[in-house]
């Protein structure tokens, strides 16, 4: 476990930016974990998973700290359910499939999404109508300032969209080590209310579809629309669906009566960000190496050499313009460093 000085960071994240680590360790354990906190108690920190929610725009002025933790096994199970535990440095998507070869159910809406299995409590992931919190149970977390371990239940973590506790209460205060989720045996609820899954499934000719069957709907959703980061740099989506007041929205909907909208309670609805993009001219831009994807107008591409800074310039233009048209804020959902 050594110590690296002066480490290039464009293969840890998935925009391939070009930045560079003052220091740069990657940790296998635990223990390992701990026994780096515990010796680098005064050095700068920086907390890297899987690099595929953050935008670098400057170099990393500290230690960084690689969390790549493997493994995973079942806890607990009873007749339908069953409790099973992932290390934070798992893959995602290769975790959700794992998931889906023994019939576990849960998960299966979220294949292909970018990542680690650690921070997908951070952000509350989410797609296609699901979220971690809908079968997250809870997950252990070493404290920096102490190296002591927490478990964190689901009522501890405060999820919302695109948030937690990680993100607010204790945020740059603990790393997650491993996440337990609790999956269904058997009477699974298949979620395919959203008409891009029921399209796909219609073109297969396929009415009762499987946990299988739905993941499969979702990577070739995802693959006609995402760009592959192992081929075009990205980091998914880079803007949250902005929430809006329905006291506020209706002026808005009546100037523009074909704006798209969901009702997410009796006071508020989401308004997708990739249409408002798309409406405020974006989608298939480029400026230099830095664009906007010409599928999805959700996620901006680095189209080799960008820069961090480049591509945030993109974001701020992409928001200024969308709230100078239609009066609504969108928020960047991928961390910018």
């Amino acid at each position: 476990m050594e110590i690296l000085q002066n480490f290039s960071l464009k293969k840890h994240n998935t925009f391939g930016i070009e930045a560079k680590a003052q220091e740069f360790v990657a940790v296998h354990s635990v223990d390992e974990l701990q026994h780096v906190l515990k010796e680098n108690t005064s050095k700068k920190k920086f907390i890297l998973g899987g690099g595929s929610n953050m935008l670098l725009t400057k170099d990393i002025d500290a230690l960084v700290i690689h969390v790549d933790l493997k493994g995973k096994k079942i806890t607990k199970e009873d007749e339908n359910h069953v409790w099973v535990e992932s290390q934070a440095g798992e893959n995602w998507h290769e975790f959700v499939l794992w998931t889906i070869y023994q019939n576990f159910g849960g998960l299966e809406n979220m294949s292909l999404i970018p990542g680690n299995v650690g921070t997908t409590p951070v952000q509350n992931i989410g797609a296609y109508g699901t979220e971690i919190k809908d079968t997250f149970d809870s997950c252990e977390a070493m404290e920096i300032s102490t190296q002591k371990m927490r478990t964190f239940n689901h009522a501890e973590c405060n999820f919302g969209y695109r948030e937690s506790i990680f993100k607010q209460e204790v945020k740059d205060q603990f790393i997650i080590t491993s996440v337990i989720f609790k999956l269904t045996k058997k009477n699974h609820i298949i979620k395919t209310s959203y008409g891009d899954i029921i399209a796909e499934l219609t073109t297969q000719n396929i009415t009762e579809p499987t946990l299988k069957d739905v993941s499969n709907a979702v990577i070739a959703i995802r693959r006609s629309k995402l760009p592959d980061p192992k081929e075009l740099g990205n980091s998914g989506s880079f803007f949250k669906n902005p929430i809006v007041l329905k006291t506020d929205f209706e002026p808005i909907h009546a100037k523009f009566p074909e704006m798209k909208f969901y009702e997410i309670s009796p006071t508020e609805v989401k308004v997708p960000a990739g249409w408002l993009i798309e409406q405020a001219g974006f989608k298939g831009k480029r400026f230099g190496d830095a664009g906007i994807h010409k599928n999805q107008a959700l996620v901006l591409v680095n189209y080799g050499n960008a820069t961090g800074q480049e591509i945030l310039a993109v974001s701020k233009a992409i928001q200024q313009t969308v709230f100078e048209k239609f009066g609504i804020h969108i928020e960047a959902e991928v961390n910018v460093i």
